[in-house]
């Protein structure tokens, strides 16, 4: 501890990624990063960045990016604010619109609310999933309180449908929702198209997941043009230049390529089906997933047995410490070569604790 910080950073929790490893022999499947690399067109737009765009500032507005998202989403530009990762994006979404303020989310979700809420002076109000860890949607309206809610949830993966998310608009009009789509493209109906008819919505995204992208860092917000003047004037109070020219270009081509996605989604939860009919052959429960995670745990084998025993096999998944949700593993899909090694390996680990 500094004795130059202010009170509040002595006693902030900040958020834990996931573990990176450096060894090459592991499979990671802890960090939801996606199975296959990014679109050809993505590799080509960050060769084409000639030397004269590093050497002058990139867009401030991302103009290009924002209009290929306008043109795959058919949402206007001026509906539209991009930064540096979703993560940026609820950041100075959370001080410009929640800052100081009630704030409902899931009590099993994105760890990282809880982080901006104590960053930013917000109370924040846990709303309890139900014991199949679905979204209590009636408890939410209860409440006048702003949502953030993950949709597809983590690490459930579990998701909302469009009809719901507009009942949950629709309860109070007057009540902020942002919807965290971190986990879009694999198979969850968007809340995109409620934009039109709601001006208490906010959507979020990344392109980590859905394009391939966690390396370049690019996420987005859609909302109507008010909500993005406040989201922009945070931005331009601390970063008129979220996103450099790389990975504007890198974007831009990444969401453009509506191919891509299209078969590397289809790939994925082709993966996905394939994991979990193959671990609830071996006594697992697997939650219903709508992301490229799935959230499982086995009927008699403690998860954090499993957890040591894949990590002393080289295969690395995600866990957390917390009662309700120790027992249960957040896997995420691999290639078919990673899943069919995953399904072997656990198994082997299946026999081996179970014996």
């Amino acid at each position: 501890m500094s004795r130059f910080w202010i009170d509040k950073i002595s006693s902030l929790h900040p958020y834990v990624p996931g573990e990176q490893p450096t060894s090459d022999t592991l499979i990671k499947l802890n960090t939801n990063e996606h199975a296959l690399p990014p679109s050809e067109a993505v590799l080509a737009a960050i060769k084409s960045v000639a030397g004269d765009a590093l050497r002058r500032y990139p867009d401030p507005t991302a103009s290009g990016l924002r209009s290929a998202i306008s043109a795959t989403e058919s949402v206007p530009p001026g509906h539209i604010f991009v930064g540096n990762g979703s993560d940026e994006v609820l950041a100075h979404l959370w001080f410009a619109l929640l800052k100081g303020r009630a704030v409902q989310t899931l009590d099993t979700t994105y760890g990282f609310y809880p982080v901006w809420a104590r960053l930013y002076d917000s109370e924040l109000l846990e709303v309890p999933v139900t014991d199949d860890f679905s979204v209590d949607l009636d408890a939410l309206k209860r409440s006048d309180a702003a949502i953030v809610l993950a949709n597809p949830n983590a690490p459930t993966g579990r998701a909302l449908s469009r009809n719901e998310l507009a009942a949950l608009l629709d309860s109070n009009t007057d009540r902020l929702v942002v919807i965290d789509e971190a986990y879009f493209g694999f198979g969850a109906e968007s809340a995109v198209p409620l934009l039109a008819d709601h001006d208490n919505l906010i959507v979020t995204r990344s392109l980590s997941k859905s394009h391939a992208l966690a390396g370049m860092r690019v996420g987005y917000a859609m909302a109507q043009p008010n909500l993005v003047e406040g989201l922009n004037r945070v931005k331009d109070s601390f970063n008129s230049y979220p996103l450099d020219a790389i990975a504007q270009a890198a974007a831009t081509a990444a969401v453009a390529d509506s191919q891509w996605l299209e078969q590397a989604t289809a790939t994925v939860c082709a993966a996905r089906d394939h994991m979990t009919a193959g671990l609830q052959a071996m006594g697992f429960d697997v939650l219903p997933s709508q992301a490229n995670f799935i959230f499982t745990r086995h009927n008699t084998l403690a998860g954090k047995r499993l957890f040591n025993a894949l990590r002393e096999r080289d295969i690395l998944v995600r866990r957390w410490d917390r009662p309700r949700i120790e027992n249960w593993l957040r896997i995420s899909v691999g290639t078919r070569e990673q899943v069919e090694v995953l399904l072997a390996v656990v198994q082997e680990v299946v026999a081996s604790e179970s014996g």
